[in-house]
Formats: structure tokens, sequence, C-alpha cells
């Protein structure tokens, strides 16, 4: 009697084959049929048999494969006839519950490719498989609505809006595009966004449109790094404007040290602030803007709204004319969105941690040899392991009696009657509350190559 060695007791196997690759295994259900599957009745008769093959788990590094000896009947009271059923096999397609779950796990952390060489399907079937393993994960993992929301970019082909939660660093949703519909559809469907404090986003108006239309109770805060990129491109354009003047020798080493002019004066070198005062000594109008980009960083260093106001009031006044068009994009952002970049000094909430994720994701777009948004998105938002939790206790409840039947109390005291009473009213139980994707987590998991 062959052993069985699928470790499925709904089964009994007859023959077991196997080369380098696959192992063929040969089976019949154990149970007996004894009812129609169609009308109950127990008036039914055998009426031949056909072989069905059925994938399983890969066992020993080879692929599985079940021949299973299908009888089947033909029912008298009905007429109808019908194949026996076969326990733990997916109803829509030939492979065991158990292989369907585990290629849905795989596929999180996994290429398409690998798994389905594994197993012996196609690449089709084990996508198919994550689609539909990722719409049951969507039903029953929820994330906490964050209070202090950010609303940002990613670029995967093309931009795609990041939904984080600012106060616990972890991502709660990944959206298609950044379109003001799209915002407006997931804010209008979250659960809870009345209670949204804050909301930090850059300066893109249709996250500022819908924000306002769904959460107007919501203090929206011009996150604080997209304002200072805009300082350092402006100097950028006035460092590039110098190209076409230098030698070809010199253009190499303006675009070498295009880095130390980006450091902040302070974290300099020496050997750094060398390299720099050369340039800026000897290019003006260059000296002029990394002056400008330094002193518009520090307008993040006062303490309130009024202090930055008079800040950004001064450092306007000393943009020059020759380098007033390279940072005209900046004073324009800043008077347009004035209200919105000034909240942050009431309310320092930014987004710079999901900004990091742009090359991770990218590298992992790369690596994961052309995932769909979809993919992608289900690949991170359900990475076994990175979710960021709290077991949240019911808060302490002094214990509350109730009087006796027939007791009398004088003062604080009790007479008479049975025994007081605990109150039991409104008892509250201990919960867990996911936060999202932690996305320091996330970042480990990507680059030691696990998802």
């Amino acid at each position: 009697m062959p052993i069985n060695i699928l470790n499925l007791p709904v089964y009994h196997v007859t023959h077991v084959e196997h080369d380098d690759h696959d192992y063929h295994v040969k089976a019949e259900v154990k149970a007996p049929l004894t009812a129609c599957v169609h009308c109950r009745s127990d008036s039914i008769v055998g009426f031949g048999r056909r072989e069905q093959l059925v994938r399983d788990l890969p066992s020993h590094g080879k692929r599985v494969g079940i021949y299973v000896d299908t009888r089947r009947f033909r029912c008298r009271a009905c007429s109808k006839t019908f194949y026996e059923p076969l326990p733990v096999v997916d109803a829509r397609r030939p492979m065991t519950s158990r292989l369907i779950e585990w290629i849905g796990k795989q596929a999180i952390k996994r290429t398409f490719a690998s798994i389905a060489d594994e197993v012996g399907i196609d690449e089709k079937s084990v996508r198919s498989i994550f689609r539909d393993y990722i719409n049951e994960l969507e039903k029953t993992i929820r994330f906490e609505t964050p209070k202090w929301m950010g609303i940002d970019e990613i670029h995967l082909v093309r931009p795609r809006g990041v939904i984080a939660n600012i106060q616990n660093n972890t991502i709660v949703e990944l959206l298609p595009n950044r379109n003001k519909e799209t915002i407006l559809r997931y804010l209008s469907g979250l659960d809870g966004h009345e209670q949204v404090q804050y909301v930090a986003m850059d300066m893109w108006m249709p996250y500022k449109d819908a924000v306002e239309a769904v959460m107007p109770q919501a203090r929206i805060v011009i996150d604080k790094f997209h304002v200072l990129k805009m300082a350092n491109e402006a100097f950028e354009r006035v460092r590039k404007s110098y190209r076409e003047s230098l030698t070809p020798k010199q253009r190499r080493g303006l675009m070498h040290d295009r880095f130390v002019m980006l450091k902040r004066e302070h974290d300099l070198t020496d050997q750094d602030a060398l390299k720099l005062s050369g340039w800026l000594n000897n290019y003006p109008e260059l000296g002029r803007a990394y002056r400008l980009k330094e002193d518009f960083f520090k307008i993040y260093d006062a303490k309130t709204p009024k202090e930055a106001l008079a800040r950004f009031a001064a450092w306007d006044r000393a943009v020059t004319p020759d380098v007033k068009d390279a940072f005209s994009d900046l004073i324009r952002a800043w008077r347009n969105w004035q209200p919105y970049i000034l909240a942050y000094f009431d309310h320092p909430v930014t987004n710079a941690y999901t900004e990091c994720l742009n090359g991770l994701l990218r590298i992992m777009d790369r690596l994961g040899r052309g995932y769909s948004f979809e993919a992608l998105r289900a690949k991170i938002l359900f990475a076994e392991g990175a979710y960021k939790k709290q077991i949240i206790r019911p808060k302490f409840a002094r214990r509350r009696e109730e009087p006796a039947a027939g007791a009398f109390t004088v003062g604080y005291m009790s007479f008479g009657g049975e025994a007081p009473k605990r109150s039991n009213q409104h008892v509250e139980i201990e919960r867990e509350v996911n936060f999202g994707v932690d996305i320091s987590t996330l970042t480990r998991l990507i680059e030691s190559g696990e998802i």
C-alpha cells in the first residue's frame, strides 16, 4: 500500500510515481457518496468514472499532481448525472484549497513567475489567485483612520496617491492616481473622516479641494519639505545656467560639486566649505542664489506664523533682479498658499517619512518584473509582518454597586436588605487597532528582498 504522502485524510492514495521534478499521485475519495447532489435522494447508481488532475502544494522541491479517480453517478429520482464532489478542492480551479491559500500568501512577497514555476501552473493563474486572495483580505483588514493624515504621491510609472498616518509613520492606502475625484471618493468612504484633525500635503489643488469638501474640520498644512524642495530647485536653475559658459572640465566640476552646494551650510565639512567658497567667490550670481537658498531654509526656524511671515518678507526683499526669475515659482507658491504654509508653524506635521519610499518602490517595481499597480499596491498594503498594531485596553472604571432590595442609605453607609449587586452597565472590551503598514518595517522588507 503506497504511503499517503499528501497528508490529506479524505483521500486514499493508490499509486505514487516521481521523477526529478514532479510527484504523480493517484488517489480516490475515501468517503462513499450516499445522496444525489441535486435532490438529495439516496437512490443513486454508478454511471462511469473519469480521472481529474488536481494540483497540490509542492513537496520536497517537486511539483505535485493528484490524479483523482472520480466516480460518476446517476440519480433515479431526478434522472440527473453528476460527479462526486472532491473534498478540499477549490470550487473554481483544479487545485487544493491549501495550494490556493499558499499561492496567495507567497505572491505577497515573491514574483508571480517564480511561484508559477515552483507549482507547475501558468503565471496568469497565479495572478488570478492573487487577485482573489487580495479581495478577501480587503474585506477583513481595516486600518485605523489617522487623526493626523498625510496625502502625498509616489511615482510608479505615473504619480499615485499615498495616504499616510503621520503620527504612527504608516501607510494606510495607495490610490491609482492623485485626481480630485479619486481623493474625494476615498475620503468620502473613510470611516471616521470627521475625526481627522490635520492633513499634511504638497501644493496640489485637487488635494486641498477634496479635503475641504469632505473634511472641513481638518486643518490643512503644506508639508515644509515640498516648499524647501522648491528653494533647492531655484538654486539648481541658477547653477545650471552657468553650464554654457564653462569649459568641459569646469562643467564636470560644477556637476560633481552640486551635492556640496545643496547641503545646508551648517552641515558642510571644512573641505566642503573650501570647494563651495571657490564657486561662490568666482561666480557672484551663484553666490547670491546660494545665500537666498540658505536664508529661505532659515524661515523654518521661526517659532510662530507671525515670525515666519516677517522672515519671508525680509527674504523676499533681498531677492535681486538677476536671480528673481529662478526663484519666481517659489515666491508665487508662497503667496498662493500662504495660510496653509504658515499653518505649519502652529502644527508642525510633515510627510517627510514617506519621501524615502519613492526610491524603494521604484526598486521594488523594477525587481518585481513589471507588476501592475494593483499588484504592487497589494504587496505593500498586505505585506505580512509589516503592520503596526496596538492593543487598546478599556479605561479603568470604578466599580459601581447597586443598593440591594429593601436597603436604605445614610450618608455613605447602607443598611438592611440583601448584599449589594455590582452594576454591569456599559462594559468596555479590549480591542486591537491596526494603524497600517509601518514604513520603517516596509523599508527593511523591500531592502532585504522579502517582498
